[in-house]
C-alpha cells in the first residue's frame, strides 16, 4: 500500500498534522510512526542525488527535514518540489564546503562558491609558476601562428628551478651570503608551491615570525624580500612588474640583466641582506 505522503496533498496533510502536534508539545516528529516512515522514504528518494554530490543519503534527509518544518513547504502548491530544491541547494553547499574546507553556511555565499577547491601540498604536480608560464600561451579560440623550429643556440624558456637558481644567484651577487640566500628563497618557494597562489603565500609568510627569525631577517627586510620575490600584494599592481615579483618575471622570460638594470631593485635586495651579512660588510 502506497503511503499517503508520497503525493503533494498527502505530504501537506502529514506536515500540517506534525506541526500541530509539535506546537502542542507532543513531540510529533519523534513519536509519530508516520514521521519515521516519511524520513526513510526521503532517504530513498534523494539517495541518488546525494551520491551525485558526494554526500551520504542521510545528508539529504536532514536537509529535507529542515525544509519540511517550514511554513513555506506546508503552503506550497507542490511541497515535494520545494523540498527537492531545498535538498539540492543544501547538497551543493555541502559538496562545496568539503572542497573549500569551510562551513556549509560560508560555502553558500556567492563570493565563496566561485573559488576553486583547496589544493593540498603534493596533490597537484603542476605548481603555480608552471601554471603562470602556461597561461602565457594563446587561447584555443585565437591560436597563434606556428613558430619555426628552434635554431641551434636559440634561447629556450626558463624552467621553475632555473628561475629560482637565478634569483638566488642575483641575491648572492648583491651581497647576500650563499646559505642565507638559498634558505630564504627555498623557504618562500616552498610556501608558494603549498598554497598555489602568490597573494595567499605572501599573506601567510608575512605573519610567519618563526620562519623570519630562523632566517635572521628583521621585519623590514622580510617584508622587502617577500615583495621583491612574490610581488606587491596590492591587487591594483597585479599586472605590473612590481606586482609580479622577480620569480614570476624570470619564468616569463625576463632576463637577470633586465632586473639588475633597475637601480631601486638592486638597492632593496642589497639592503635587505641578513644582519650578520651587513655587519661583516661594514
Amino acid at each position: 500500500m502506497t503511503a499517503s505522503f508520497t503525493t503533494p496533498e498527502g505530504l501537506r496533510t502529514v506536515l500540517i498534522r506534525l506541526h500541530e502536534r509539535d506546537s502542542r508539545g507532543y513531540w510529533g516528529w519523534r513519536q509519530d510512526p508516520e514521521a519515521e516512515r516519511l524520513m526513510a522514504y526521503t532517504i530513498r528518494k534523494y539517495g541518488s542525488l546525494a551520491r551525485t554530490h558526494h554526500c551520504e543519503p542521510e545528508d539529504s534527509a536532514y536537509a529535507a527535514f529542515e525544509a519540511m518544518r517550514t511554513r513555506a513547504v506546508r503552503c506550497a502548491d507542490d511541497p515535494w518540489a520545494v523540498i527537492t530544491r531545498a535538498v539540492q541547494v543544501s547538497l551543493i553547499a555541502e559538496e562545496r564546503a568539503a572542497g573549500l574546507l569551510c562551513s556549509n553556511a560560508k560555502a553558500r555565499r556567492a563570493e565563496v562558491m566561485q573559488h576553486h577547491d583547496a589544493r593540498r601540498f603534493g596533490e597537484d604536480e603542476t605548481g603555480y609558476l608552471e601554471l603562470l608560464a602556461q597561461s602565457r600561451a594563446p587561447s584555443p579560440a585565437s591560436p597563434a601562428p606556428v613558430a619555426p623550429p628552434a635554431k641551434p643556440g636559440e634561447a629556450r624558456p626558463t624552467t621553475t628551478s632555473e628561475a629560482l637558481n637565478l634569483v638566488i644567484s642575483m641575491f648572492v651577487a648583491l651581497g647576500w651570503p650563499p646559505n642565507s640566500a638559498t634558505c630564504t628563497l627555498d623557504y618562500i618557494s616552498t610556501r608558494l608551491m603549498e598554497t598555489g597562489d602568490r597573494h595567499v603565500a605572501h599573506a601567510y609568510l608575512r605573519r610567519d615570525q618563526v620562519g623570519r627569525a630562523a632566517l635572521d631577517l628583521d621585519r623590514t627586510s622580510w617584508a622587502t624580500v617577500l615583495r621583491i620575490v612574490l610581488g606587491n600584494p596590492d591587487r591594483a599592481t597585479g599586472g605590473t612588474r612590481a606586482g609580479l615579483g622577480v620569480l614570476a618575471m624570470l619564468v616569463c622570460d625576463w632576463s637577470v640583466f633586465d632586473l639588475l638594470a633597475d637601480d631601486g631593485l638592486v638597492v632593496e635586495i642589497r639592503d635587505a641582506a641578513p644582519r650578520v651579512a651587513r655587519r661583516i660588510d661594514v
